[in-house]
């Protein structure tokens, strides 16, 4: 999928006008050391804010701990964060939509291992876009995967759809 790409110039290029409705979501990584109340400080950053944790992934490193999150309003939230002079690493995810179906989850998973896609990352979102479950999933090809994925049928979340403003 070649999203915004003009070699003549003509146009505008996603990957410099990334909107609300870009078809990936920007998931933020942050370091934290493995202590008491380290996520505490982190989540109240946003207290105050329009900014609100939609998804949350913590992996524990004996150390260290790597927090995974999105947020409702990712530019703020991106601000928030290096204010708070924290470390953080933008990544993008695919966001889709759980079907109404008995294994939603197998027919994610069969349509990307047909594609040759493979999923490094993966966890659910918390609010439900459009009344309906879903899930974060960083890929190691998401162009690839946001083409199978919507050949197939299945709704893409954007990150305007996070957003119940």
């Amino acid at each position: 999928m070649s999203i915004g790409d003009s070699s003549d110039g003509a146009g505008v290029g996603f990957a410099t006008a990334r909107g609300r409705n870009w078809p990936t979501l920007r998931q933020f990584t942050v370091f934290l050391e493995n202590r008491v109340g380290q996520l505490l400080e982190v989540v109240r950053r946003f207290d105050g804010s329009r900014v609100r944790i939609v998804a949350l992934s913590i992996n524990d490193s004996g150390e260290c701990a790597f927090v995974r999150f999105l947020v409702s309003h990712p530019d703020q939230g991106r601000e928030i964060l290096e204010r708070a002079g924290l470390a953080i690493i933008e990544s993008d995810l695919i966001g889709v939509e759980l079907s109404d179906c008995p294994q939603p989850l197998l027919r994610v998973c069969t349509a990307l291992l047909q594609a040759e896609v493979n999923i490094i990352q993966a966890y659910p979102i918390l609010v439900r876009p459009r009344g309906r479950p879903a899930v974060a999933l960083m890929v190691d090809n998401t162009d690839m995967g946001l083409e199978t994925l919507g050949s197939k049928g299945f709704t893409m979340i954007t990150e305007g759809d996070l957003d119940e403003d």
